[in-house]
């Protein structure tokens, strides 16, 4: 699974208290699930839950949320355009510890496709990028 990693990078790129303070990010996986089909390859794919816990926050909630958000629309796409999904995508909860700081809480419903192929006896396991968004493939595509 890449995608945990991906966003603590991102966050720790676009948010200085977690920069300044990165103990005091938490992730966690929850409720995983391997979905695979009987078919010949032995492709899967990841869905699961990312908690994100960040304890005792100080900044901006707002300039917590939005990195966040960009993250999601680089990284589970197919979510945000989904009307069902998006629902669904991102929940949190905040435990406010004083008039300056919080504990925050978020989960993300992520999903992660990794292909499986053969190739004179070896396997080799890949993780897939997230498809294009179709604003994307409009855009890069027809040029």
């Amino acid at each position: 699974m890449n995608k945990p990693q991906s966003l603590r990078s991102a966050l720790n790129k676009s948010v200085p208290y977690v920069a300044e303070n990165p103990d005091r990010l938490h992730l966690f996986v929850d409720s995983g699930q391997l979905v695979a089909t009987s078919a010949a390859s032995l492709s899967w794919e990841y869905r699961y839950t990312l908690n994100i816990v960040i304890t005792d926050f100080t900044g901006d909630q707002n300039l917590l949320m939005a990195p966040v958000m960009f993250w999601l629309r680089e990284n589970q796409p197919d979510a945000l355009q989904n009307s069902d999904q998006r629902e669904k995508l991102f929940s949190f909860e905040v435990d406010i510890l004083g008039n300056d700081r919080c504990d925050i809480s978020m989960d993300l419903k992520l999903t992660e496709r990794v292909v499986a192929t053969t190739v004179d006896g070896k396997t080799r396991v890949e993780a897939l990028q997230e498809p294009e968004t179709p604003e994307e493939f409009w855009t890069v595509k027809r040029g």
